[in-house]
């Protein structure tokens, strides 16, 4: 029986995380572990209560280190009989069949080093999925853009097909610790503090000679609020987005940094 773990992220995520502890309890295959990295949330008494005493499950707390270096401390407390480890996002939700389904695909494709599914936007306001793709594997348009595929599309079997892909979303990434071992290093690049860095993982896990796989078997629901409305995001934000861009493109030099530059610039001084 292969042994999974999972990490999950948190910062004042009290009102989603239940929804993502109940998932993971009701998985088919049973994870082996919960870690919980809590960078700084305001209420940390109400985050030990929403998780309690369930067994299995670890809190490690910290001040607020980023999302790559707090995912790097959840991956220091994994168990070293794990076999593959999900990380995933607070505001994600998985079917309950996700990590069977994951183990059967990681076990009948060797070669694959990260396996992720059809992420469907979820709204936790009326706590129903929104029908519309949240990520179905990240891809780089021609001028070098990195986007998730089909993002606020209504769900109409368009990505029905598994495939190799050049990047996964770091919402939800099933991995297999041989290759996670394989990058001899932090698992996520601790030099992104957010944005980007599961691009860059998946990356350096592809010249490590592991394959990424998307599978629309695999359903899980994610109530990140892309935005239509580009400007109501705060401005700090965009630009931290914008310039590890420039940092992505400068661990991993391509002629992109141009309109990565060019992007930034716009972003920092034009406020587009």
């Amino acid at each position: 029986m292969q042994d999974v773990s999972a990490v999950i992220v948190s910062h004042n995520s009290d009102r989603v995380l239940p929804h993502c502890l109940d998932a993971l309890a009701q998985q088919s295959v049973a994870v082996r572990e919960v870690i919980i990295v809590d960078c700084a949330s305001d209420d940390r008494e109400t985050l030990l209560s929403i998780i309690g005493a369930k067994e299995g499950t670890k809190v490690v707390e910290t001040r607020n280190v980023g999302f790559s270096r707090a995912n790097n401390l959840g991956m220091e407390s994994v168990s070293p009989q794990a076999d593959f480890v999900v990380f995933l996002n607070p505001d994600t939700f998985l079917s309950p069949d996700f990590v069977e389904a994951a183990l059967e695909i990681c076990l009948e494709n060797p070669q694959v080093g990260m396996v992720s599914g059809k992420l469907l936007g979820y709204d936790i306001e009326q706590n129903a999925p929104t029908g519309r793709l949240d990520s179905t594997g990240i891809f780089r348009q021609w001028y070098g853009r990195w986007v998730d595929r089909g993002q606020s599309e209504q769900d109409r079997g368009q990505y029905d097909t598994p495939a190799l892909v050049p990047a996964l979303c770091g919402a939800l990434l099933f991995c297999r610790v041989t290759a996670l071992q394989a990058l001899h290093g932090p698992v996520f690049d601790p030099d992104f503090f957010l944005y980007k860095e599961d691009v860059e993982l998946s990356l350096r896990m592809k010249k490590a000679g592991w394959e990424l796989l998307y599978h629309p078997r695999l359903i899980a629901y994610h109530c990140r609020g892309w935005n239509e409305k580009r400007g109501s995001i705060p401005l700090e934000l965009r630009c931290m987005a914008a310039a590890n861009e420039i940092l992505l493109y400068k661990k991993h030099p391509s002629p992109y940094i141009i309109w990565a530059w060019l992007k930034y610039l716009l972003v920092r001084f034009i406020h587009l």
